[in-house]
């Protein structure tokens, strides 16, 4: 783990301004014992909503990843398959842009390094989509009032990924706000993997069937009527 990954503060300025305290490997794997079969499902969502640089997402997906390979690692076109939607099933907000962005570039590596020890030459064309999803499901946000802080201060909208079979992915974006409802009378929301039928909003936008490797294609154009 290098020096970078292992500070668990950058500056006591933005510790004093945010509270951002990086916790530090052993604690995230301590912690991600306690879900491990969790861990090791390829489609069950984990949402970190202070998730500073990633490092319980990048744990998270090392984790999907490994379990996708040791299933999966004979059949190139299932391991690809299995492993774009271990990426899509990992979101992440933070208030500071910095932290997003490093996050979403060590999950691409992470994604990056293990497509390419597992499917050699063919890892770069799951690039494209790894990005998009990155770019959808790790955010720059407040947790608090589930808003963008991009000086527009818009409603947080993830994207659910939808993987129904043949390589198919059926996208929907969801307000986070309506997500996180959970009251009695609702039943737990769209993050529960509790085996429970999920509390499900109508999304704000709904877009067709497309290949897990066509996300990033034209995304717009892919808007159900």
């Amino acid at each position: 783990m290098s020096n970078n990954q292992e500070r668990q503060i950058v500056s006591r300025a933005r510790v004093a301004e945010h509270g951002e305290v990086y916790t530090g490997e052993r604690e995230v794997n301590a912690m991600l014992d306690l879900v491990k079969d969790e861990t090791e499902r390829a489609d069950s969502r984990f949402l970190e909503p202070a998730c500073g640089n990633g490092n319980f997402m990048v744990e998270i997906l090392r984790r999907k990843l490994e379990a996708v390979t040791r299933r999966y690692g004979t059949s190139r076109g299932e391991w690809a398959e299995k492993a774009v939607c271990a990426l899509c099933s990992i979101y992440g907000i933070d208030i500071l842009e910095d932290n997003v962005k490093e996050a979403r570039r060590r999950l691409l590596g992470v994604f990056k390094a293990k497509a390419k020890a597992v499917i050699g030459a063919n890892a770069g064309r799951l690039e494209p989509a790894a990005r998009f999803v990155l770019e959808r499901n790790v955010l720059w946000g407040d947790a608090l009032t589930l808003l963008t802080v991009d000086g527009r201060q818009r409603p947080i909208v993830f994207s659910e990924w939808a993987f129904i079979g043949g390589g198919n992915v059926k996208r929907r974006d969801y307000e986070l706000a309506e997500l996180m409802r959970n009251k009695p009378y609702d039943g737990p929301n769209l993050f529960s993997d509790l085996g429970d039928e999920a509390f499900i909003p109508k999304p704000v936008k709904e877009y067709k069937c497309v290949n897990y490797l066509k996300l990033s294609d034209n995304a717009e154009n892919q808007l159900q009527p």
